[in-house]
């Protein structure tokens, strides 16, 4: 990569996605950071409860889960796994990288999101890699784009924000103390109104890393992650770029369909995940049962848990589905 300045949006597009980029490396997302798919298999039975729960909506035995984002393919090799007897599933894994070697034959490897599908479309900490431009109020308090140099992640300013981003921060993160920063989320909410678009029938969900007007984090949240560590962002694609996800503007995104905002733990104990710990009782009845039950509560506490992924976001947008509540 060239050592120049630019806005970081470019920058990140490059790092992450270009021919050399990223999420291109061999090792995939998992040699990198650890998320709820990788934390424990609950997870993934929890997507495919939720699945079967749109099939019975939909009153069809055969259903689409369209993973975006999918690494290499943990989620859905997990949810095939998981899935009820006599529930068929198409599954469509969408991904930059090339398709893992050994991966289930059934499932077909993308690089778009298939259109008009009917059952889930489901975005486990995708949207937070969608790139965006960073702003930064000045010493006037004027916001202006932050630009990057890509060698070795130093930043200044550049212009004044302006047009379409400048409406979209007046909206939805403005900025006016010099030094506040924020990730402008145009392009997180045009890659989510695309892919939501491509549910003619069921359920639309991203999951991630999130906050919402009236919460937004004084100085943004980007950052990077390499070897399992947080550390700078540095767009020369050595490591993964990350930013919070404005999951409130996302949701009006999608104007048509009817839109949920919640938070993982909410949403896993909705699909039966707890983390209660076993009766003690029990040890002394079936040890073994005992001690799995003990290593499920364990992983379920894990990703529950207040602080840590069961702050995680939940967007969702029921499309073509009866309304509850």
């Amino acid at each position: 990569m060239t050592d120049e300045w630019r806005g970081w949006r470019e920058a990140a597009q490059a790092a992450l996605y270009g021919d050399e980029g990223f999420y291109r490396r061999p090792e995939g997302p998992a040699g990198h950071f650890r998320t709820s798919v990788h934390a424990s298999p609950l997870f993934a039975a929890a997507v495919a409860r939720l699945l079967a729960g749109i099939a019975r909506e939909l009153d069809t035995g055969t259903i689409a889960l369209v993973d975006v984002g999918a690494g290499r393919g943990e989620l859905l090799t997990g949810v095939l796994a998981a899935l009820p007897e006599g529930l068929e599933v198409v599954p469509y894994a969408v991904e930059v990288a090339a398709r893992p070697p050994g991966l289930d034959p059934r499932i077909e490897w993308c690089a778009e999101p298939p259109a008009g599908i009917t059952g889930l479309l489901f975005a486990n900490e995708w949207l937070d890699n969608v790139p965006a431009e960073v702003a930064e109020a000045d010493a006037d308090g004027v916001p202006r784009y932050v630009r990057v140099r890509t060698s070795d992640g130093a930043e200044r300013l550049g212009d004044p924000v302006a047009g379409a981003d400048a409406t979209w921060l007046e909206r939805w993160w403005p900025l006016s103390a010099p030094g506040e920063r924020a990730e402008i989320g145009r392009p997180r909410d045009a890659a989510w109104a695309r892919a939501a678009g491509c549910v003619a029938a069921g359920l639309a969900v991203a999951v991630d890393y999130a906050h919402v007007r009236g919460a937004r984090p004084p100085f943004g949240t980007l950052t990077g992650f390499r070897g399992g560590r947080e550390v700078r962002p540095v767009p020369d694609g050595s490591r993964d770029l990350t930013a919070h996800v404005a999951l409130d503007a996302c949701a009006a995104a999608v104007p048509y369909a009817r839109a949920e905002l919640t938070d993982q733990r909410t949403m896993l104990r909705r699909l039966g995940v707890g983390g209660d710990r076993p009766p003690l009782s029990l040890a002394a009845t079936d040890p073994a049962g005992y001690l799995s039950a003990l290593a499920a509560a364990g992983e379920a506490a894990e990703l529950t848990a207040r602080g840590g992924l069961g702050d995680f976001g939940w967007l969702l947008h029921r499309v073509g589905l009866p309304d509850h509540g």
